[in-house]
């Protein structure tokens, strides 16, 4: 074995990364999928456009490498959580486009059950509350508004299943008996996994009508699961699933209670591992799993979930094209000293973590006629360093532990003004690792777990390395005078949808 082999089914593109046993690079392929908006507040992706574009990756990053099947040890799948799909089990066709974890279709639906049952009914039971966010509610949508669905899962051929799912179903045989598994982290984001017992529950099914045989089976985060049979890694065993920001947890080593690490994608996750002991959030954070290996018990992990950081820069090259190249907005933010007086507060779905409004919409806030695109190209990448001081408060206290510093990772830490900026607003430093694709990283460190490829957790630790470390230099006063600006804001786009 002198590699493991990496899908990284993401929000806006699927990667597959081939790493060696230090943890490098040794090929790449990537390659973009649509992103579909039907109406406002919906999102969503071309399941089948997935599933292509994973087999073409897989032979690209084969072919860069120069990579035999023979050499490769195992295959892991990190994928973009709560994005739900649901496909025939005999066809393999889905039902559906799948419903990204951005949208907001299920809003009426959250109003309801926060009248009928509570935010803390599932909270309790699920580490997370109330929200558009997750799987449960887009699966409800889809048997209750797509014709057949319900008929066709009383006659037990409708499979459900998040892209980690999908994917591992294709790739062990699909139609053909592939495996319809989902691993501990993506099943504690679809708000129907008990954290208690790490199974399906019950009486959330219940309540939200979808019946238990759609669902797939839970498995650990790190196990042979079985033989890819697709041609692009026929032989090859699938050995490791894990949710991205999970995945990044793991990749970035965070394996001691405490340890936090925030992932700057298409939006912004802040973990903290909790060990085996799972912290219920007072603070508006989400309890979830973090991993598991087989034969143990769980860890658990606090997260605070951004919604908008890459995709807000995306959004400001094609929706507004003040840019060209997502590139391009750090000179032209490094183009003025400050944001001019301007906030944006890039609550397109509603505001996640710590706020949880769902009737929160993107605003821009203290606009004057001295404000340029420089200014809005600095606040949008502001926003980013708000937000996560913003989730970073929230989990001290929750965790009752200060962090001191932060491991990042993701695209955006390529940003030099940014990642400064992170750690003037957080006084504290910031720490960007070696390798900042640490979301791959995790899942070819849990799929290489398992067949034996790096022997235990320790020979990971030993890859970890420091690439730069940025110290806050902003002054105290002029600190919490940009905080406070940012709170004003978030006060205003509160509430906006009746």
């Amino acid at each position: 074995m002198r590699y493991i082999v990496s899908i990284d089914q993401g929000t806006t593109s699927t990667r597959c990364i081939v790493f060696n046993k230090q943890g490098e690079i040794i090929s790449l392929g990537q390659k973009e999928h649509a992103q579909i908006f039907p109406k406002a507040g919906w999102v969503e992706h071309n399941p089948e456009e997935i599933w292509k574009n994973t087999q073409e990756v897989v032979a690209h990053a084969r072919i860069e490498g120069n990579i035999n099947l023979r050499d490769i040890g195992a295959c892991g799948i990190t994928n973009q959580r709560e994005t739900t799909v649901v496909w025939n089990r005999r066809t393999g066709k889905p039902y559906y486009n799948a419903i990204v974890w951005q949208d907001t279709r299920v809003g009426k639906t959250v109003e309801s059950l926060e009248k009928s049952h509570g935010s803390a009914w599932f909270r309790d039971k699920t580490g997370l509350p109330l929200a558009t966010y997750f799987s449960g509610l887009k699966i409800q949508w889809i048997l209750d508004h797509v014709e057949g669905v319900r008929e066709d899962a009383q006659k037990g051929e409708v499979c459900f299943g998040n892209l980690d799912t999908f994917l591992a179903w294709h790739l062990t045989g699909g139609i053909k008996g592939g495996l319809h598994i989902t691993d501990v982290t993506n099943a504690s984001r679809t708000q129907l996994m008990n954290l208690d017992t790490l199974a399906w529950d019950p009486e959330i099914l219940d309540v939200m009508n979808i019946p238990i045989n759609i669902l797939p089976q839970i498995v650990p985060s790190s196990q042979v699961y079985g033989a890819i049979s697709a041609e692009v890694l026929e032989g090859v065993p699938l050995a490791g699933l894990l949710g991205d920001q999970q995945a990044a947890l793991f990749g970035q080593t965070c394996f001691q209670p405490g340890e936090a690490k925030n992932t700057y994608g298409t939006g912004c996750f802040l973990l903290m591992n909790t060990g085996t002991k799972r912290v219920p959030s007072t603070h508006g954070l989400l309890t979830t799993v973090a991993y598991q290996m087989e034969g143990q018990p769980p860890h658990f992990a606090l997260e605070g979930s951004v919604a908008m950081a890459g995709a807000l820069v995306q959004w400001l090259r094609d929706n507004l094209g003040i840019i060209q190249q997502s590139h391009e907005v750090q000179s032209l933010a490094a183009s003025v000293e400050d944001n001019g007086g301007a906030y944006f507060v890039p609550a397109f779905s509603g505001l996640y973590a710590p706020y949880w409004d769902s009737t929160a919409r993107g605003i821009m806030a203290g606009l004057t006629r001295y404000v340029n695109k420089g200014h809005i190209a600095r606040a949008v990448l502001e926003a980013t360093a708000y937000q996560t001081r913003d989730v970073l408060e929230a989990m001290e206290k929750d965790a009752e532990m200060p962090i001191k510093s932060l491991r990042v990772d993701g695209g955006m830490t390529i940003n030099a003004l940014l990642m400064q900026f992170q750690s003037d607003m957080l006084d504290a430093e910031v720490i960007r690792p070696k390798m900042i694709e640490t979301t791959a990283l995790g899942a070819a460190y849990a799929a290489g777990l398992a067949v034996g490829f790096w022997a235990n957790k320790e020979d990971l630790l030993a890859n970890w390395g420091i690439d730069t470390v940025w110290n806050p230099t902003m002054a105290p006063a002029q600190r919490q005078t940009y905080y406070d600006g940012w709170k004003k804001a978030i006060e205003r786009a509160k509430g906006w949808e009746e």
